[in-house]
C-alpha cells in the first residue's frame, strides 16, 4: 500500500491567495520597470536627469507631450496601481497584520493615480507622486513585520533608502536652503534614488509571497 498523499489534498489555507498577491506583485514590478525604459527610449532626448513623470507630460505652463511615451508611461501607472491592488486584497485576506496590507493598498491606489493625473494636471499629479513615494517606503518598511529574516533587513533597506531620500529633498529645500548632495544627479536622478528602491521592493516582495505560498503548499501535501 502506497504511503503517498492524496492528489486532491487541500492546500493550507491563504496559500492560494499569497500565490496570486506575489504573482500581481512580481507582474506589477516587471511592468513598472519595463513600462518606465521602454517609455524613455521612445521619448525624444530625454535624459535620465529629467523627473520620470515627464514621460507623461512635463509640468505647466507650458507642458510637453511626447506620444507614444505618454500613452505607455500613464498606461504602466495605471497597470503598475491595479496589481498593487490586487496583490493587497489577497494579503489582506491571508496576513494577521492589518496595518501592512491597508498601506500597501493605499500604494497602489497613489500609484494608479498618478496614471489618471500626468503631470500636467495640477495639482493632483503632485500630491499623488508625494504620496506614491512616502506610501510606498513605509510599506517596504512595514513588510519587514510580516516576512523572516534576512529578508526583512532587505526590506527596512530598500524602504529606509527611499523614505531618506525624499526627506533630505524636503530638508535640504526647506531647512538648509541649499544643494541637495545629489544634486549632480539632477532631480531625476534623485527622484529614481526614492523610486527604484520600492520597485525593486514589489519584485522582491512578490518572489517571496511566491515562494512562502509554495512552501506552505507542498508541505501541506506532504
Amino acid at each position: 500500500m502506497s504511503d503517498s498523499p492524496p492528489s486532491d489534498t487541500p492546500a493550507r489555507p491563504g496559500s492560494s491567495g499569497l500565490s496570486i498577491a506575489g504573482f500581481s506583485m512580481v507582474l506589477s514590478g516587471f511592468v513598472a520597470f519595463m513600462g518606465i525604459i521602454t517609455a524613455e527610449v521612445l521619448y525624444p532626448n530625454y535624459s535620465t536627469r529629467q523627473d520620470i513623470s515627464d514621460l507623461g507630460s512635463t509640468r505647466p505652463p507650458d507642458p510637453i507631450i511626447h506620444e507614444p511615451s505618454a500613452t505607455i508611461f500613464n498606461s504602466t501607472m495605471l497597470l503598475t496601481g491595479a496589481l498593487v491592488l490586487v496583490a493587497a486584497y489577497f494579503v489582506y485576506r491571508t496576513v494577521d497584520r492589518r496595518g501592512f496590507p491597508v498601506a500597501l493598498a493605499i500604494f497602489g491606489a497613489s500609484i494608479f493615480g498618478v496614471g489618471v493625473f500626468p503631470g500636467n494636471v495640477t495639482p493632483w499629479h503632485g500630491l499623488f507622486a508625494l504620496l506614491t513615494f512616502f506610501t510606498g517606503g513605509i510599506t517596504a518598511i512595514l513588510s519587514s513585520r510580516v516576512v523572516s529574516r534576512p529578508f526583512s533587513v532587505l526590506c527596512g533597506l530598500f524602504g529606509g533608502i527611499s523614505l531618506l531620500v525624499l526627506v533630505s529633498v524636503f530638508f535640504y529645500g526647506l531647512v538648509i536652503r541649499g544643494p541637495h548632495p545629489l544634486a549632480f544627479l539632477g532631480s531625476g536622478g534623485i527622484e529614481r534614488w526614492v523610486v527604484y528602491p520600492l520597485v525593486l521592493w514589489i519584485l522582491a516582495f512578490g518572489g517571496y509571497l511566491l515562494g512562502t505560498a509554495d512552501t506552505t503548499l507542498r508541505r501541506s501535501t506532504q
